[in-house]
């Protein structure tokens, strides 16, 4: 069995570590995490991946023990077929802010980092990332985002970047990663696209 400790680890965080150990094979897992959050985290992507969960809890620390149903090879294999199938599609990410959502701005900014992480363990990628508005704050002064689109970059991403907004807010000197663009071609990005996902 494959032991896991994610304890001070947030979400998306535990369940990509055992994404990764069942994409390399694992048929038995325990992970242990500390916060009430992933235990149903967890026991919803092993449902959905054909394995079994079991939580247990002691003290705040939980662990939770998955096993592949052996009855499910096959419908594993077509979950898997069908994620391949909707790889194909030319999807474009267009942020237009600096957070997700607008109720809480801090809580806004850290799903939007924990969106560009979850991004980078994906093998479903965009083939373009647009940044326009005030999304282009985060692609020039959050690290942990540029550092995130880095990875995407050399996963072959395209990362445009609003000349006109980076002007608006005084940011032209500060672009990292990606290339100033304009509204022409950033708009061309997205009429070519099957899907658009927005933020």
């Amino acid at each position: 069995m494959k032991q896991l400790d994610a304890r001070g680890k947030v979400c998306p965080i535990p369940v990509v570590m055992v994404k990764k150990e069942i994409d390399q094979g694992a048929t038995e897992i325990e992970i242990v995490v500390d916060n009430e959050t992933a235990p149903t985290n967890l026991s919803r992507f092993a449902n959905s991946v054909g394995f079994d969960s079991t939580v247990s809890e002691k003290d705040g620390i939980f662990t939770v023990t998955l096993s592949k149903r052996k009855s499910t090879v096959e419908s594993v294999a077509a979950v898997k077929q069908d994620i391949s199938t909707q790889q194909t599609v030319d999807w474009v990410l267009f942020i237009g802010n600096v957070s997700i959502g607008q109720e809480s701005l801090e809580l806004g900014e850290n799903l939007l980092n924990m969106f560009f992480y979850t991004l980078t363990q994906s093998d479903h990628l965009p083939t373009s990332i647009l940044f326009m508005n005030g999304g282009v704050k985060p692609a020039t002064q959050n690290p942990q985002i540029i550092q995130h689109l880095e990875v995407l970059a050399e996963k072959g991403c395209e990362i445009l970047l609003c000349g006109t907004c980076l002007n608006y807010f005084e940011l032209g000197g500060q672009v990292k990663i990606g290339k100033v663009s304009n509204m022409y071609e950033i708009a061309t990005r997205m009429f070519n696209a099957s899907k658009i996902i927005q933020f």
